[in-house]
């Protein structure tokens, strides 16, 4: 069918190769540039073990799948037909917001950051309501990727938000308020990886890991105050049972797809 030419939609595959290409290149910079903004940023109550941006490295690995099966039928039928040019705005936004954040001018990345969230949510509901996953190749390059890009966005916005507008750890302790506001953000984190435990019958697992992985950052990296770091525990402890329940769930559900009832196994043709 002609739909399923790999030169259809060619003028947004293109775009999405191109917008890849500068988002990728964005992080890297950030990453091994010479300011090393994911190491030397504004040191706050929320900021996690530098370790915990790695997981930009696994988004990037499974978006560029996602860039190469938008060129097979299926990738085409969601990538290029379902998200469309809303990966490309994606894209645009995240390297602003890594670009304002990597030169430290936090408000800015607070609004970008809030830009990308909500670009990404956008794909998430579009992929999660419309696009459910019929083979290994969706599960990987679609709804994986996008899985752990909106988890970890929502990890971004709270902490650019304690960048912008909370006190630096390296001059100034911890004060009630501070606290206060450090284990809201924590119980918010919590609370998303609840939703995504909830938000299916096999819940998403993808989601809960990254924030999971978020809070046990945060806890390893927090030990200037005993309540913070206790409670970063607690909660990454709690965000455990999250990934344990989305695993069951998908345990449940494969297993159940793979039960055919009696009437299911009969013969359609009477034996004679």
């Amino acid at each position: 069918m002609a739909n399923d030419s790999w030169k259809d939609g060619i003028i947004l595959k293109i775009a999405n190769v191109a917008v890849y290409i500068l988002f990728l290149g964005s992080n890297i910079y950030s990453v091994a540039g010479p300011e090393g903004a994911y190491r030397s940023g504004k040191e706050t109550y929320f900021t996690p073990a530098s370790y915990a941006f790695g997981i930009w490295s696994l988004i990037h690995l499974l978006l560029l799948g996602a860039v190469v099966y938008q060129f097979f039928p299926a990738g085409k039928r969601v990538i290029i037909d379902g998200i469309s040019w809303r990966f490309p705005l994606l894209a645009v936004l995240n390297a602003i917001y890594v670009n304002v954040w990597s030169r430290q001018q936090y408000v800015v990345a607070f609004i970008f950051a809030l830009l990308v969230s909500s670009a990404v949510t956008h794909i998430y509901y579009i992929v999660k309501r419309f696009h459910a996953s019929t083979s290994w190749a969706d599960e990987l390059f679609v709804h994986l990727p996008f899985s752990l890009y909106h988890g970890w966005t929502t990890v971004l916005v709270v902490l650019s938000a304690f960048e912008a507008f909370g006190v630096s750890a390296l001059a100034h302790r911890a004060g009630p308020w501070t606290k206060a506001f450090v284990f809201l953000g924590l119980f918010f984190l919590e609370a998303t990886a609840a939703t995504y435990a909830f938000s299916s019958p096999e819940g998403d697992l993808a989601g809960s890991v990254a924030i999971a992985w978020a809070l046990f950052a945060v806890f390893e990296h927090q030990r200037s105050s005993t309540f913070i770091h206790w409670s970063a525990f607690a909660f990454a402890l709690l965000s455990l049972f999250w990934i344990a329940k989305s695993l069951y769930g998908h345990f449940t559900s494969h297993r159940g797809a793979g039960i055919l009832h009696d009437e299911e196994r009969a013969p359609l043709i009477g034996s004679s």
